[in-house]
């Protein structure tokens, strides 16, 4: 079905959309974005109204666009478009953010991340979403699509939230950071999570705290990293403490 949709022209691809019965709407919509030629996304477009179709239609479409193997910058730009300045239901718009972060994260993965101007268009949007974010789960939903996205110019955004937010907050920027690769997990970003796990500035969650702690022993771990880990043991909970001495044993093996 994919194979046909990719030969398929636009209005062909359009009038199936129409007319595909309800119940095989999400996954005619499904099948057209896998099939991501420019035919089928143009209908797609046509197709989907952010304004006014149910919200599970949008969904699945945003899920499909998400979990997408290899997906285009066209289909980047497409969601984009659906979400630009539009008044969307919660789910939709968390679910759209949290997309827009999985499909930069991917474009990067393909080496296209200085290629593709939706690249660039898409984490600002993120960004910007951050900047403007008044309620705690909106700015959590922002941090979790830039830990989809795994750009390395966001980290130190993703560390003052970290650092600075509540508790769901730093969960969610250490949870992000966690995702990058060992290579972007600089020295700058080391310090920061010995200073939550030891904390310095302030009393963190037990999550946080392990969080923390985990980033650091994940990624080649300095000895008095682990020495000032195994110390710090000794003031916590059983429980606390058997995790972080099974992590240090993972780590040393």
């Amino acid at each position: 079905f994919i194979q046909m949709l990719r030969t398929a022209k636009t209005r062909d691809v359009l009038q199936l959309l129409r007319k595909a019965p309800e119940e095989m709407l999400p996954f005619v919509v499904e099948a057209a974005v896998a099939a991501q030629s420019a035919a089928s996304l143009a209908a797609l477009s046509d197709f989907l109204d952010f304004g006014k179709d149910p919200k599970s239609l949008l969904e699945t479409f945003l899920y499909a666009a998400a979990f997408s193997l290899q997906p285009s910058g066209e289909l980047l730009h497409l969601v984009l478009d659906k979400l630009d300045g539009k008044q969307l239901a919660p789910e939709v718009w968390e679910t759209g953010i949290v997309a827009v972060g999985s499909l930069v994260g991917k474009l990067c993965q393909q080496k296209l991340c200085g290629l593709q101007q939706e690249v660039e268009r898409g984490v600002e949007t993120i960004l910007a979403g951050l900047r403007g974010a008044e309620e705690e789960s909106e700015v959590v939903i922002y941090l979790l699509a830039l830990g989809n996205a795994m750009v390395p110019e966001t980290i130190p955004t993703l560390l003052d939230h970290a650092e600075e937010g509540p508790t769901a907050i730093t969960t969610a920027a250490i949870s992000a950071l966690h995702r990058f690769p060992a290579q972007h997990i600089s020295s700058e970003v080391k310090q920061a999570m010995r200073r939550i796990f030891h904390e310095k500035r302030k009393n963190y969650e037990k999550s946080c705290r392990l969080a923390a702690a985990e980033i650091l022993l994940d990624n080649e771990p300095s000895p008095m990293d682990v020495i000032n880990i195994l110390l710090a043991t000794n003031e916590m909970e059983e429980e606390t403490a058997t995790f972080l001495l099974l992590k240090v044993q993972h780590s040393l093996h």
